[in-house]
This record gives structure tokens, sequence and C-alpha cells, in this order.
């Protein structure tokens, strides 16, 4: 199974949050965990804020941007369309990475029937709008 991992899921598997340890959990079960290749970008400045506003240490964000910037090329970065992406947000209200982030997964699953894929996001919009685009999506509960 692929596990396509949205920054907002991605980021649990690195800070601890709500929901952490199952994001590990599901990483650890996938075959391949693939992500959009704007989520690099998107982790950083995330963890950028959270040293910023004193959520994390200066100790924990230098060990995290380490072990984080490590793993990275173990991920399947991906690509995504651009107006795809656009569609999305006409569609469903999606804010722009949210969309960029669907986009990507369709982009892995389209005219693949044999793939399978799982999407996880901490957003409800971005997974309602995956589920509704066909996608399976993961669910924290």
């Amino acid at each position: 199974m692929i596990l396509y991992l949205g920054t907002s899921s991605l980021i649990k598997f690195y800070v601890e949050e709500e929901y952490s340890d199952i994001v590990r959990r599901w990483v650890r079960e996938a075959e391949i965990v693939s992500t959009c290749r704007v989520a690099y970008a998107e982790v950083i400045s995330s963890l950028e804020i959270s040293l910023k506003q004193s959520d994390l240490s200066k100790r924990d964000y230098d060990r995290i941007v380490k072990r984080f910037s490590l793993d990275w090329p173990e991920y399947a970065s991906v690509d995504f369309d651009d107006r795809e992406a656009g569609r999305f947000i006409k569609k469903y209200g999606l804010k722009r990475f949210n969309a960029i982030h669907l986009s990507a997964a369709q982009l892995i699953v389209r005219g693949q029937n044999e793939i399978s894929l799982t999407f996880s996001s901490a957003d409800p919009s971005l997974c309602n709008a995956a589920d509704s685009e066909g996608l399976d999506v993961l669910h924290f509960c």
C-alpha cells in the first residue's frame, strides 16, 4: 500500500501531536510513503513557526529538521497538476496547498487500477475532498 501524507499528517510523524502515534503506525505499515514535493517547504515552515512561537525548543527544532532532511529522500515525492489543483480549489473551496496535495495524490493513481493508495490529512475539508474524488482516506478516530 502507498500511504500519501498531506503536510498536516507528515508533521505528526516528527512532532508529538494528537494522533502522532497513529500516523507513525500507518507509516510503519505502508510499503511506500508518498507526499507532494511542496511538503518539504511546508514542514520546514511549520517547524520554523513552532520554534518562533516557543512550541519547540531550539534543540528539538534542530533534531527534527535534521531527521526530516535525512528522511526526505526516502519519501516518494511527487509533483502535482496545477490546473487540477485550481479546479479543486473552486470545486471544494480548498486552501492552495491542500488542493496541491489532492492533485499530487490523484497523479499517483490516475490510470493505475492496480495501485492501492491511502490518503491522510489532519484537515477534514481535504479528507472530505479526497473521499469525494474516490481516494481511500484514513481518518483520525
